[in-house]
């Protein structure tokens, strides 16, 4: 897809994201058409329909905030629950956590000075 600007589809993983971890809110679109959270990025889509734009950005973002959702909830709790060694994929590197400052003294981290 010949994009320059990704802002409409981070938009809308933001959205996916947020709706599926908030699953309990209700919202309403334009003050009369009521739905639950999880339905948002999908009003949207269709709100963006009916006023003509083009809506392959915001099926990107419904599509990578799936992915992202699967990857970061959903994965590591079927990974505990059957056992398998690889829990969580989503799991940056201990040097990206060292230099954002997130990391643990039990976290491994190999820094080799010469």
């Amino acid at each position: 897809t010949n994009v320059h600007f990704l802002g409409s589809a981070l938009t809308f993983m933001m959205a996916y994201v947020w709706g599926r971890r908030n699953e309990h809110v209700e919202m309403s679109f334009l003050g009369f058409i009521h739905f639950n959270a999880p339905y948002l990025p999908w009003v949207m889509l269709t709100f963006s329909a009916v006023i003509g734009s083009s809506v392959t950005m915001d099926i990107i973002g419904i599509c990578v905030g799936h992915a992202y959702y699967f990857l970061e909830y959903v994965y590591p709790r079927v990974a505990e629950i059957r056992g398998w060694q690889v829990q969580k994929i989503m799991e940056p590197p201990a040097l990206l956590r060292w230099i954002c400052g997130t990391y643990q003294a039990g976290d491994q981290l190999h820094l080799h000075q010469d």
